[in-house]
Parts: structure tokens; C-alpha cells; sequence
């Protein structure tokens, strides 16, 4: 069964997302998947180079105890997936525009899973600023990819186009948040969902599958 999954680097909930999956696919053992990442930018309008993380926030959140709040939830949720979420590390809000075409060139090499695993651990965890080129060659080079193909590629506009259309087509799937997830290009589940209901959904898929061949 293929699995779309619509999500941004630098969406805590994508994250927390990825690990509810693995958890799910982990209640299937018989069913063989295939977790394709596709890309979307929850602001695409942030400039190439990034901007400085607290003043965005700010701009856009507030600094009230609401966004407090909102931060010590996200965390608590974070941990019960084993992720330590360190916003205090995040210095920069990037672009994430070049981080998903490192997604896309990973899928040639199998590694999609892999690449976007480390993409939100540099990010969350170590505070790592995913939109700057050099980070990307080294977390590229880390999972073994070419660092030096991939610095090549990046210098360039190599699937900017593509990136940016398959962004916008989520939006215009009606999508309007993330993770999204698309089962067998049949169903469609929205939100951080938990392991279990994320099985329900996988099974639903099956059923239809089975249906379709009747």
C-alpha cells in the first residue's frame, strides 16, 4: 500500500505525525508500504534566506501565555513520541522550499524516510537552520547521500518548479493543513493522528482495495 504523506520540515506536529505512523505500520506487520513524502509550505512567503525565528513567531503568534501554552503542549506531546523538542535551540525560521528537493533527490536513493527523520531532528532537536545550503549538504552527506551532487543541485533551480507545484496542488486538494496523510490514493486523514486510528484508516483502505477487485 502506498501512503502519501503531505507535510513541512518545520511542522512539530509532521514530526509527531511521522512517529504515529511508524507506530501504525508497526500494528500491520504483514502489509508491505511505501511512505511517499510530498511536499508542503506552511509560508511559503518566508524569504530565501530565512528570518529570525523569535521575531516571526512573535509577528505571527503573539508572545502571550497562549503561545506558552501552545509550546508546553507541543513538547508534552513531542516526549510521548520520543521527540525532545528544543525550540529554545531554533534560532532561524527557514525556507523550507530547498529541504523538500533534498526530499525529492532522496527518493532516488530509497532514503525519503531517512532524509526526512533527519531533517526534523536537525531542526527540532540540534536547532539547525534547514534552509541554509551548507546544513543541507552536511545532513545530506550525514545519510549518505552525494554532498557534493547534491551542493551541485542546490546552487541551481533543479525542481524548484516541481516543488513548488506539487506544494500548491495540496492546497488546491483542498488540504489546508498538516500532516495530511493519503491512503492508496483512496482516503485521506488530516492531523497528528493517533497509531491506532491511523491502523483503522489503513484497514478501510484494504476493504476498498478488496471491494474494488470483487
Amino acid at each position: 500500500m502506498q501512503i502519501d504523506v503531505i507535510s513541512d520540515t518545520v511542522c512539530p506536529w509532521c514530526f509527531i505525525g511521522k512517529r504515529r505512523l511508524a507506530r501504525a505500520l508497526e500494528m500491520r506487520p504483514e502489509i508491505e508500504f511505501e511512505i511517499v513524502w510530498r511536499p508542503y509550505q506552511l509560508d511559503p512567503n518566508v524569504p530565501r534566506e530565512g528570518a529570525d525565528r523569535a521575531t516571526y513567531m512573535k509577528a505571527k503568534f503573539g508572545d502571550g501565555p497562549r503561545v506558552s501554552a501552545m509550546s508546553e503542549s507541543l513538547k508534552s506531546e513531542g516526549l510521548r513520541e520520543g521527540i525532545p523538542f528544543a525550540f529554545d535551540k531554533i534560532e532561524r525560521r527557514p525556507n523550507t522550499l530547498d529541504s523538500h528537493r533534498l526530499i525529492r533527490w532522496a527518493a532516488a536513493a530509497g532514503i525519503q524516510d531517512t532524509v526526512v527523520e533527519r531533517l526534523f531532528a536537525a531542526y527540532f532537536l540540534e536547532g539547525r537552520d534547514i534552509g541554509d545550503p551548507a546544513v543541507l549538504e552536511f545532513l545530506a552527506a550525514d545519510v549518505g547521500m552525494d554532498s557534493i551532487e547534491v551542493a551541485e543541485l542546490l546552487a541551481g533551480d533543479t525542481d524548484i518548479a516541481v516543488v513548488e507545484r506539487e506544494a500548491k496542488l495540496a492546497g488546491e486538494m483542498g488540504i489546508t493543513g498538516v500532516p495530511a496523510f493519503i491512503f492508496a490514493n483512496k482516503f485521506v486523514l488530516a492531523g497528528a493522528r493517533e497509531p491506532e486510528v491511523i491502523a483503522q484508516v489503513i484497514d478501510k483502505a484494504l476493504e476498498a482495495d478488496a471491494e474494488a477487485a470483487e
